[in-house]
């Protein structure tokens, strides 16, 4: 071994080490600049000397924006779910048909946490992480193994001369800490992105992407609670857990619980205390300590007989509501919000809750000052369920919707058939005009880095930008002369700004903020009209007619460009040479094949990934749909398609045809 090898191996070594005490032991031993310093060399000498790679590595966790199709493989033993219990009664159920189950003989239970997160099964081989599995249906599962090793709370090589299996299996959660939730949702909500509605479900949507790069992006992290080997050197799970802490594993606090009303003061304890991790839980998980009692035991067809899920009731809390704030969104719509007394729910701290509308209001019944119910229950939005009438005050009165906006002044009008009450005055009133900013610069639409929410306001108040169209006449020394404004942040907001001017057309069409029109309806007029102008000259009867439009959605269009002042915008953004017509590389590639044609994909695929055949079916003007119903007109399978998918396909009598059948029907003359 040359000392290059040698270095780079110590390197490795020193930076598993430092992962390990800072995302596992949460105790870093050096800063984050002399970490960074030895993942450079360690970049640097890798790079000089690819003979000694490892995919391994920790410059490895970053991931690769490579896509690759998951492939589903068998689990060595099968990943089975637990039965639940709600109260301290069926907790004793379980632990009488436990003993019976033995034959009176005494077991010894342990309690832990249940992290709220997606299952995974992960396989090591003399120390060395050879495989990442999902639960699927727990008899197979998806090898995502590139996603995981991106997580840094997953051991990639254990440490040498410990006393691990030459082969062994751990099983845990993938989660997303609060923190990583919260930050996720902010981006996806300033891109008008659909939010994440708990964190479980942005874990498990984050495991399955493709890109493993946006896997390391968003910061997983993974506690571990069970393993399994054939040639098991320990006898009980108490043991196994704490061999797992031994060698690097990071896993969850367990303790062995002698008596019921030990078990009763365990679900009361973290009840309480739970709601202060850093990671969303559930539940508690109780287990017979005993590897030979659980083998004894022995499973159902769907669960083990050795252990039990305790759930815990939904979070709610009783506050004082010390206002209702109504907030302008940049359509106009007013939300009222309730600003409450600080209370913790589901590991944050909630001040505000969305009343919704003027109806949500009444049905609640809420006067001045209630003491209200808060409900989170996992969600990310809190809302209020509910008043507790004994405790309001005497003189208090009820909520009282405005009917002026709350910013302008304007008198509010009322959308037919709807709840929602808007301020009208769209092109003078401050919060719509640097809301419709925020909306064009977000990463669907133009995609301008360094412009959120609050430097949209910012420019708007500064004078800077008072339309769209003013983003491109920004000028370096104008960023330079706000207060509090760098060089980088300035040079990073006009590269943001020139590079926008490549945005494809369909998506310029997102950006104008045309009511009624979201990221699909974009598409589908692009793909129609080609061009801007054939859009603003063409009449609500005839857009009316595209597929996918409609009456509500034409005369909106017709009416956004009706307003001059929305056409000198976008004629002021076409000659700031954004894009304004459909690429003649994009016409080529369209067609009619699919028209008309509602699609389910489904599967894993071989010649292109899941975006892509679904960019092919809005290209060839099909649509995609999520759900299979009577309307669908065929199902585009791919391999190991979800079981329930294809019944209900075959139930309904949908076709169902595989990748090479449809690559026929794109380049099928007919």
């Amino acid at each position: 071994m040359d000392m290059f090898q040698m270095r780079i191996e110590e390197l490795r070594k020193q930076l598993n080490e430092h992962n390990y005490k800072y995302y596992v032991l949460n105790n870093p031993t050096i800063s984050d600049q002399e970490f960074d310093a030895l993942m450079r060399e360690l970049q640097d000498l890798e790079q000089c000397y690819p003979q000694y790679g490892d995919p391994l590595s920790p410059t490895q966790r970053v991931g690769s924006d490579i896509n690759k199709a998951f492939k589903q493989v068998a689990h060595e033993r099968p990943m089975m779910s637990l039965a639940n219990s709600y109260n301290i009664a069926e907790v004793q159920d379980f632990l009488r048909r436990a003993k019976d189950g033995l034959g009176g003989e005494d077991c010894e239970i342990v309690g832990e946490m249940k992290y709220d997160g997606t299952s995974i099964s992960v396989t090591y081989e003399n120390g060395r992480i050879v495989r990442a599995v999902t639960r699927g249906d727990g008899t197979m599962g998806d090898d995502v193994t590139s996603n995981v090793i991106t997580i840094k709370s997953v051991p990639l090589q254990l440490p040498q001369g410990m006393d691990y299996p030459a082969r062994f299996e751990v099983r845990g959660e993938i989660l997303l800490p609060w923190a990583s939730f919260h930050r996720l949702n902010e981006e996806r909500q300033f891109n008008e992105e659909q939010l994440f509605a708990n964190p479980r479900n942005a874990a498990a949507g984050t495991l399955k992407l493709q890109n493993s790069a946006e896997v390391a992006r968003r910061g997983l992290d993974a506690y571990f609670y069970f393993m399994l080997a054939d040639d098991m050197p320990f006898a009980t799970h108490r043991e196994s857990i704490d061999a797992l802490k031994r060698w690097g594993f990071k896993t969850g606090e367990l303790t062995v619980l002698d008596s019921i009303d030990l078990v009763k003061d365990f679900i009361d304890h973290w009840d309480v205390e739970r709601k202060k991790l850093p990671v969303a839980t559930d539940g508690l998980v109780f287990k017979i300590n005993s590897f030979s009692q659980q083998l004894s035991l022995g499973a159902t067809a769907k669960s083990p007989r050795w252990a039990i899920a305790y759930k815990f009731a939904p979070e709610r809390e009783c506050t004082r509501l010390q206002s209702v704030s109504f907030e302008v969104g940049r359509s106009g719509v007013i939300t009222p919000v309730a600003n409450l007394d600080p209370v913790l729910l589901s590991g944050t701290i909630v001040k505000r809750a969305s009343l919704h509308n003027e109806d949500i209001i009444r049905q609640l019944d809420i006067h001045d000052h209630d003491m209200v119910y808060v409900e989170k229950g996992g969600e990310i939005i809190p809302k209020i369920v509910g008043v507790d009438t004994k405790q309001r005050q005497p003189d208090a009165s009820p909520l009282r919707f405005v009917d002026v906006c709350p910013v302008c002044g304007t008198q509010l009008t009322r959308i037919e058939g709807e709840a929602a009450w808007v301020c009208p005055n769209k092109w003078t009133c401050p919060p719509q005009i640097y809301g419709r900013i925020e909306h064009f610069v977000g990463r669907h639409m133009m995609n301008i880095d360094g412009i959120g929410e609050e430097m949209a306001k910012r420019f708007y108040d500064e004078g800077l930008v008072k339309d769209v169209a003013d983003l491109y006449d920004i000028t370096y020394e104008q960023l330079m002369a706000l207060d509090r404004f760098q060089d980088k942040l300035a040079t990073r907001i006009l590269r943001g700004i020139d590079e926008s001017r490549n945005v494809p057309f369909e998506r310029v069409i997102f950006a104008l903020s045309i009511p009624f029109v979201g990221e699909t309806t974009a598409k589908v007029l692009a793909r129609n009209l080609h061009n801007i102008d054939n859009l603003m000259a063409m009449p609500a009867e005839q857009l009316a007619t595209i597929n996918e439009i409609g009456t509500k959605i034409a005369e909106s269009i017709v009416d956004f460009f009706a307003v001059d002042q929305n056409r000198v915008i976008v004629e002021r953004l076409r000659s700031a040479g954004l894009q304004m017509a459909v690429s003649e590389e994009q016409l080529a590639a369209q067609s009619d094949r699919l028209a008309g044609k509602k699609i389910v994909i489904s599967g894993v695929f071989t010649h292109h990934s899941r975006e892509e055949y679904k960019a092919m079916i809005e290209q060839n003007g099909g649509k995609n749909v999520g759900s299979i119903s009577s309307a669908t007109d065929f199902v585009f399978a791919g391999a190991n398609m979800g079981p329930a998918k294809l019944e209900k396909a075959r139930k309904l009598g949908i076709p169902i045809i595989n990748e090479d059948d449809f690559l026929a029907l794109l380049n099928s003359e007919n």
